[in-house]
């Protein structure tokens, strides 16, 4: 019985060296094997069946402890759990934080999402710092609208509305698992977050350019010359920042003035050959320079797990803090008004429609779009190189630089 098989008696039987199985009570038992090695089993009965589960190497687990997981494994089976089916499973996934389900669902968007790196950006940067190292079903409402409230006082309403569709999601996650009854995101809408977001229709006026740029000038100790370049590339170039922001010097054939932007970084998933203009040209060159050997060209200027080459978010947030101190002279604009700005350029030059698209990387609409394959490449050049007549201007600095260090496109 139990209360006769102690250490000493186990210590005995190791050093018989006898295989056999000696029970302890409870369905425990102690088993030697041939070659002399003691570990725990525990017998039991489910459905009709006689099951036997290995707890484990002596003295890994000691009298004691074998004892009490005996006594948790009988209660489970009265229950009507099978502890060896529920070892036997095929998901072992062990969830007890936020950060646990997190990675879970980023795992389902990296599936489902064409950018999956944007739920895993908001959600580090935004959910994670507030409840990621809670228990999941330790989660209330109010730390959901502490979360999405601390976003929206920041002065970001869309990421605080992506904030909360992003907490609604994961807790669905959540609940499919069966892992908490109720999601604690759900009773809240985008009132309760950033607002009904407005469509914007901002586009700068070439007055307006002249005076942010010269706000990026005389500011320039905050607004470095790499943000001020990044944006005269989306002005001159009509690309989105993060098409921009990411991308490799081995995209570029130099030679030839081509950038071919391929369909994963693309977010219309459709690649695309960007002609460059002398004028981009030069910015580009001094970009190489600056990014001193890096494969980015805009490389990160911080030690980072996340991105090699610059976050997304910075040229927004060096935008911001200028206008938040008043500094830059114009009504507050975002980094994507400056693509708006570029397609009101390319209107007010005198570029036709279908060309100002293609310069957009948009799908040519109708008909149009079936039939007409051509890319109209000399087209772009000739546009884009009218739009950086406009943009060279402001932008200060940048000659005298040689030629970019890759000149054929990268295999």
């Amino acid at each position: 019985m139990a209360q006769n098989f102690t250490d000493r008696h186990i210590k005995s039987l190791l050093k018989e060296g006898r295989a056999a199985r000696h029970a302890v009570g409870n369905g425990l038992y102690f088993r030697l094997s041939q070659e002399g090695t003691g570990f725990w089993v525990v017998r039991y009965v489910m459905h009709g069946k006689r099951r036997e589960f290995t707890l484990g190497r002596y003295p890994d687990i000691s009298l004691a402890d074998a004892t009490a997981e005996a006594v948790r494994i009988k209660a489970e089976v009265k229950r009507g759990v099978d502890p060896l089916a529920e070892r036997q499973r095929a998901d072992k996934t062990e969830f007890n934080t936020v950060d646990d389900l997190a990675e879970d669902w980023l795992k389902d968007c990296e599936k489902r999402l064409k950018h999956p790196g944007i739920p895993r950006r908001i959600y580090e940067k935004d959910i994670a710092p507030w409840i990621g190292s809670l228990a999941i079903d330790q989660v209330s409402p109010r730390d959901i609208r502490a979360v999405i409230a601390k976003v929206a006082e920041s002065g970001r309403p869309t990421i605080a509305n992506d904030a909360l569709m992003y907490c609604k999601q994961l807790f669905r996650q959540g609940v499919k698992l069966d892992l908490v009854r109720h999601n604690p995101a759900e009773p809240f809408n985008v009132s309760d977050a950033g607002g009904v977001e407005e469509s914007r229709s901002r586009a700068l006026s070439v007055d307006e350019l002249k005076t942010v740029f010269a706000a990026f000038h005389r500011y320039s100790d905050q607004f470095s010359r790499e943000n001020t370049l990044a944006a005269a590339l989306l002005l001159a170039l009509g690309v989105r920042k993060g098409e921009l922001v990411a991308a490799r010097w081995a995209e570029f054939e130099g030679d030839k003035q081509l950038w071919h932007l391929p369909e994963e970084r693309s977010k219309t998933g459709k690649a695309i050959t960007i002609p460059l203009s002398d004028t981009a040209m030069q910015w580009l060159q001094e970009l190489h320079i600056r990014a001193n050997g890096s494969d980015y060209v805009f490389p990160n200027r911080r030690a980072s797990k996340r991105f090699g080459h610059v976050s997304p978010d910075t040229l927004n947030a060096a935008i911001k803090k200028l206008h938040g101190e008043g500094r830059l002279g114009v009504e507050y604009f975002s980094v994507h008004d400056l693509r708006r700005t570029f397609r009101s350029l390319l209107s007010s030059l005198g570029v036709p429609g279908h060309i100002s698209e293609r310069c957009l990387n948009h799908k040519l609409k109708g008909v149009e779009g079936i039939y007409d394959r051509y890319d109209y490449l000399d087209e772009r050049r000739e546009a884009l190189g009218l739009v950086a007549g406009v943009v060279a201007p402001l932008v200060k600095g940048g000659r005298g630089f040689g030629a970019i260090g890759v000149s054929s496109r990268a295999r």
